[in-house]
């Protein structure tokens, strides 16, 4: 235990030592050695309704040690701008579900995300808790943040998004709201895992609570949030624990119409 809070440590401070790449990974230009995105994985709600074992009973097809990289709530300044430095440092390509009002107020930092390769998905205009509200007035909220992000990175909007995937902001959703974004072709993203950065810690032990449960579970979907310091701030260590752990990077695109 004590050897692996060394590392972990290390690579906070230093980003520890370079691995040699592996042979599967993507080339990564100007890094030899970088983490890379493995392979990308498209997903159709006709086939893959709901992802995430922490809300639904099924998951993405995802191998051992395979991880899907997802981020809530921004784009925001600083720290959008910090987590994709990192990731684009790495070549590794993630998922970021976007709040409408947020994409309006930072649209740079919205197309930056789509212009180096990541998907850009919804999470809902303002964020309320949509279990909590009448299923149409939940639903109107849901179209008026397909729309603002829409209209921010492709100048349009319509009933079915750009990229059909959603994420209920606080994953309170109810029965009738996933029946109908399952009649929408929209595919509803839970988690296999969080890293719990809405709550206060330090980076050091953020680092360490988001690497123990990424062991503990094997990979999987992870929930990071590209609007907390101490996730912009572990972000450079977590990709390299990955890299020395012999993780993989798996990115998911919407399926072809």
């Amino acid at each position: 235990m004590r050897a692996s809070i060394a590392l972990l440590a290390l690579l906070l401070t230093t980003n520890g030592a370079r691995a040699e790449a592996a042979p599967d990974a993507t080339p990564c230009p100007g890094s030899t050695d970088a983490l890379g995105t493995t392979r990308i994985l498209p997903v159709d709600a006709a086939v893959t309704p709901r992802v995430g074992r922490k809300h639904f009973p099924q998951t993405l097809a995802l191998a051992p040690k395979e991880v899907v990289l997802t981020f809530d709530d921004g784009p925001a300044a600083g720290t959008t701008g910090q987590v994709l430095d990192a990731l684009k440092r790495e070549c590794v390509r993630a998922s970021f579900f976007l709040l409408g009002r947020s994409a309006l107020a930072y649209p740079e930092l919205a197309r930056r995300a789509v212009s180096e390769g990541h998907t850009v998905a919804h999470h809902t205009f303002s964020h309320p808790l949509l279990d909590r509200m009448p299923p149409g007035a939940a639903e109107a909220e849901i179209d008026r943040g397909f729309a603002a992000v829409d209209a921010t990175l492709h100048g349009r909007s319509g009933r079915v998004p750009h990229t059909p995937f959603f994420r209920f902001p606080g994953f309170a959703s109810s029965p009738v709201l996933l029946d109908r974004l399952e009649r929408r072709g929209i595919v509803v993203f839970g988690a296999d895992l969080w890293a719990s950065d809405w709550d206060p810690m330090s980076p050091r032990q953020q680092l360490q609570l988001v690497v123990g449960r990424v062991e503990a579970n094997r990979g999987g979907i992870v929930l990071f949030h590209d609007t907390k310091r101490q996730t912009a701030a572990i972000l450079p260590a977590f990709l390299r624990f990955l890299k020395s752990g012999g993780y993989r990077v798996v990115h998911v695109v919407a399926a072809s119409p």
